[in-house]
């Protein structure tokens, strides 16, 4: 939701970013890579017991993540590039799910059940990318919903910092997907039955 409503008043910004590392010599997929490997970080630093540098890097890598597609949009967007982006930002959830599931291993379960919801979700997401002709500003149609990026950091910063309500912030953020990926669903029945 926020991704979707709220990018027009960051996208001066990502804008800039991009131009000034397209400038540079960089290329979308090298900052892919860099949001990569600098996301990745959030789950052992936050599992070593630095939940605020877990924050940090993870937010740090949100935005590199969006400069990344801007700059692919000034440049011409590859395929490998959208795996990789795709692919790369469920491996940093990944990453601070484990890390907060080693640290606090008594809230594993309800970040299991949060690991499920963000399995169903994207497969809907992916698999509705993938059957629909209408394309977005990305290179694969993209579905808005209650639970988008911007909203994941959030509720995974909240996670990583107010370790005490874990399982209740994890478990609402579970309720948030899975009515997201209910969202996705019913629309992509309303798109895919008016394309047919």
């Amino acid at each position: 939701m926020l991704d979707t409503r709220g990018r027009k008043f960051v996208d001066p910004v990502i804008q800039f970013s991009a131009k000034f590392l397209l400038k540079k010599g960089f290329s979308a997929n090298l900052i892919t890579w860099i949001a990569f490997v600098t996301g990745i970080l959030s789950g052992p630093l936050v599992w070593g017991g630095y939940p605020l540098a877990a924050v940090i890097i993870l937010w740090v890598s949100g935005f590199l993540d969006a400069v990344d597609g801007a700059l692919a949009r000034m440049t011409k967007p590859s395929p490998w590039g959208t795996v990789l982006d795709v692919t790369f930002d469920r491996m940093v959830e990944i990453s601070v799910i484990l890390g907060l599931a080693f640290r606090f291993p008594q809230a594993a379960w309800s970040l299991l059940l949060l690991s499920v919801s963000i399995i169903i979700s994207m497969t809907v997401f992916l698999t509705v990318g993938a059957v629909t002709e209408k394309k977005g500003m990305k290179s694969f149609y993209y579905q808005p919903g209650l639970a988008e990026r911007t909203e994941g950091f959030i509720m995974f910063s909240l996670m990583m910092v107010f370790t005490g309500q874990l399982v209740v912030i994890s478990l609402a953020f579970f309720g948030m997907i899975l009515f997201t990926a209910g969202q996705r669903l019913l629309e992509a029945k309303r798109l895919l039955t008016k394309e047919e």
